[in-house]
């Protein structure tokens, strides 16, 4: 049964790891789990990272014990009956059967039971060894009646309330703004101000005599670039893009903001605007960036071989100047990523398209990522990693 479930968390995008799940098993051995309800919760907080996590759960959850937990079919006088039973004190009874056994013994008994049964060890009642009613000293079995949260466990992984955390979602304004900030790197370099903790802790350090502690201000390093693909296979994507985009440009935490357009592949040139065909040489504008630029490429990096791997020669919006002949899309991608390491690739299209020439050609060159939320957050991981010099 717990087997089940690990595959079922893994198979909803759930990375259990080893020591995890060991965990959870010695905390089942140890009986910190006596019913589905408590099950649902400590399994949750043993196995979920993240709240992100938590409707991949429940999802998982449903798939391994659906049918297991059944609401009590009872009638109103087996409800009086399990009503308002007094707490044993006692060691508990380990139940040896499994939630497949439980359910078909559970529904036997309840089918021949006849009367109120209280400290036995076989019927549904209160008080006794039994692993069915409630109040008794059977370690698991199927709870009726008693103390409870009030609600089962399948209702509430049925309700599904943190389907809004999935890390798949699609992703708003707020999303891309709260992942970005964490690309943040705050070092003392700005103007003067007063420090109220520093200045607290060296009056008191100075027997009460008040000594002000100046400090400079904490700014960011980081200089974001966003170099986006437009037009063509992209038009899907337009709006998503618009939300990075909008994003980006409204964070003011950053040391400054650029952002590029092209169109499937760099060929020698970047675009500000491409309908006043604004744009300037890559050589340009690598001239400009530094180790603390941090540069993110958003497309989905689909296109013919041809315009990737071949030398463009002419043709109005892709026109090259003479010293950039001779070079394809794929050059300038490794050229700015060799200017710039600390550069990663945003893909909207789902993983399981990338499995193209043009695709797997970039990816090799820039570390992609998909357009979710999780995509988003590893590559910010991978954006920090480069030291800040």
């Amino acid at each position: 049964m717990f087997q089940l479930l690990f595959i079922n968390l893994r198979s909803q995008g759930v990375k259990v790891g080893l020591g995890e799940w060991l965990a959870f098993l010695e905390g089942l051995q140890m009986g910190l789990v006596v019913d589905m309800e408590s099950l649902y919760g400590f399994g949750r907080a043993m196995l979920c990272t993240t709240e992100a996590q938590f409707d991949a759960w429940d999802v998982a959850f449903q798939a391994t014990f659906a049918g297991v937990e059944l609401p009590p079919e009872i009638s109103k006088a087996m409800s009086q009956w399990l009503a308002n039973a007094e707490e044993m004190l006692g060691p508990k009874v380990p139940v040896d059967m499994t939630p497949e056994e439980l359910l078909e013994e559970f529904r036997k008994r309840l089918a021949e039971q006849k009367e109120r049964h209280d400290g036995g060890n076989r019927w549904i009642g209160t008080n006794g060894r039994s692993p069915f009613g409630n109040s008794g000293q059977s370690q698991g079995g199927i709870r009726v009646g008693g103390k409870g949260g009030g609600r089962s466990a399948m209702q509430v992984a049925g309700d599904r309330v943190w389907a809004n955390y999935r890390v798949d979602t699609a992703l708003q304004i707020r999303d891309f703004q709260l992942a970005l900030r964490l690309l943040r790197n705050l070092v003392r370099e700005g103007r003067m101000e007063l420090s109220l903790d520093g200045t607290i802790d060296r009056t008191a350090k100075n027997a009460g005599e008040i000594e002000l502690d100046w400090q400079r201000e904490r700014t960011n390093r980081i200089h974001l670039v966003l170099i986006m693909d437009t037009g063509g296979s992209m038009d899907p994507h337009s709006r998503m893009v618009e939300r990075l985009l909008s994003a980006a440009s409204e964070m003011k935490g950053f040391k400054s903001f650029s952002s590029w357009q092209f169109h499937n592949a760099p060929y020698g040139w970047l675009y500000k605007d491409y309908a006043t065909y604004e744009r300037k040489s890559i050589p340009e504008v690598l001239k400009d960036f530094t180790p603390q630029h941090r540069i993110i490429w958003v497309g989905d990096a689909s296109m013919a071989p041809w315009e990737l791997f071949s030398a463009f020669r002419g043709g109005s919006a892709y026109d090259q100047d003479p010293a950039h002949t001779g070079m394809n899309g794929l050059d300038w991608v490794q050229l700015i990523a060799r200017r710039c390491p600390a550069t990663v690739w945003l893909n909207p299209d789902p993983p399981r398209y990338w499995d193209h020439p043009t695709v797997s050609a970039i990816g090799a060159v820039v570390p992609m990522f998909p357009l979710t939320l999780g995509g988003l957050r590893d590559a910010i991981k991978r954006l920090k990693q480069p030291r800040v010099v």
